[in-house]
Formats: C-alpha cells, sequence, structure tokens
C-alpha cells in the first residue's frame, strides 16, 4: 500500500511540474507579445491555455482521489493538499497571462507610449521570471528561497504605482493617451496579481515544509 500511494505522488508531482512548464511559458509568451506588439503569439497564448485548465482538472482529480484511496496524514496529507491548493494559484497566473494577451490584440491602433512600455515591459520581465523562480522553489522544496522570492512582490507593487502615475501624467496631457493609458494599467495590474499568486505559492512551500500557513505578504489578496 506505501509503495503503491509513493508512486501516486510521484505522478502528482510530476504532473504538477508539467503544468508550471506550461505556466511559464504562458508567462514568457505573453510579456513577450506585449513588448514585441505580436498578435500571432498573444493568441498562442490564449490558445494554449485550455491544456493548463485541463492540468489543473486533472490534478485535483487525482489529489481527491488519493485522499477518497489512501486516507494520507501529517505529512503525506500535507504533500496532496499542498499540490491541490498550489496547482489553483498556479491557473489563476495562467488566466492573468491570458488577460494580457487579450489587452495586448485590443491594443492593436492605439497610441503608443515607449517610456510606460519600457516599464511594462521591466515588469512582465520581472513577474515571469519571479514565476520560474516559485516553480523552482517549490520542485525543491526550498524553503529560504520561497521567503525571499516573496518579499520580491514587493517591486511589483512599486512598479505598478509607478506606471499608474506615469500614465495619468500623459493621458491629462494628451487626449490620444487615454486609450492606451487605460490599457497599460490595465496591463500592469495583471503583472502585478501575478505576483501576488507567485507569493501564495511562496506560502504554499512553508506549508509544505513546515506544516504552517503563513502569510507572506500581507495585503495580498486571494
Amino acid at each position: 500500500m506505501r509503495e503503491t500511494f509513493d508512486k501516486e505522488l510521484v505522478q502528482l508531482h510530476v504532473r504538477f511540474a508539467e503544468m508550471g512548464m506550461l505556466v511559464n511559458e504562458a508567462i514568457f509568451r505573453t510579456v513577450k507579445a506585449f513588448v514585441d506588439h505580436d498578435q500571432e503569439l498573444a493568441k498562442m497564448v490564449i490558445q494554449n491555455d485550455q491544456a493548463i485548465n485541463q492540468c489543473e482538472n486533472q490534478l485535483e482529480k487525482m489529489t481527491l482521489e488519493i485522499i477518497a484511496l489512501y486516507q494520507p496524514v501529517t505529512s503525506d496529507l500535507r504533500d496532496v493538499i499542498t499540490v491541490l491548493k498550489a496547482s489553483s494559484d498556479i491557473e489563476r497566473i495562467a488566466d492573468h497571462a491570458v488577460s494580457l494577451a487579450h489587452a495586448t490584440i485590443k491594443m492593436k491602433g492605439t497610441h503608443r507610449i515607449p517610456v510606460i512600455e519600457i516599464e511594462i515591459a521591466k515588469m512582465g520581465e520581472y513577474a515571469s521570471q519571479m514565476v520560474a523562480d516559485v516553480l523552482d522553489a517549490y520542485i525543491k522544496r526550498n524553503l529560504k528561497h520561497a521567503y525571499q522570492i516573496a518579499q520580491r512582490d514587493l517591486f511589483l507593487d512599486q512598479e505598478l504605482a509607478k506606471i499608474k502615475q506615469l500614465c495619468l501624467t500623459k493621458m491629462q496631457a494628451d487626449q490620444k493617451a487615454v486609450v492606451s493609458g487605460s490599457y497599460y494599467t490595465l496591463v500592469a495590474t495583471y503583472l502585478e496579481r501575478i505576483g501576488d499568486y507567485v507569493t501564495n505559492v511562496c506560502e504554499w512551500v512553508v506549508f509544505l515544509k513546515k506544516g504552517e500557513i503563513v502569510e507572506l505578504n500581507p495585503g495580498n489578496e486571494d
């Protein structure tokens, strides 16, 4: 029974890792699509989201079956619950990647503001790296790394505030900037929310290692 449970658990973590790689790729592509004004790449992100949703559904089914069949306790139960909860946060990151892709498509023909796009590109690359790093921390169960990644979310909060102010200034000075400024604010908000969900995954790494539910960045919305 124990050997069978361990095999099921390994399969669960492998599937989670596969989902993580798909989401990481989605973030990288959606940021690149926005920076390069690449609508075809943005459409690809939207199309590929179905595979990520299927991964989450499979993980949910697998975790519930494991709990029903083996009734795990203590650290084994934490293992299973963590996958269930963390996969939900990872899927929400993918949702924001899709939202960013939609914004990239809708921005076609709008007035572009290079100084704001530079800041959004910086923010996007930072968020993309945070996603990659938190998946690595999760797979390696690196508690110290999880704490460090959660602290990095503050940069995205600061960037969002900066971009909002830039947009407001440009929109007040130039009527042509109103539509694009609204989109830039929306895109920056999506990226900031990705950081919040990364922080949630960091919290699940802590739960996995220590059995404690902690709030690493108070003020984040779930």
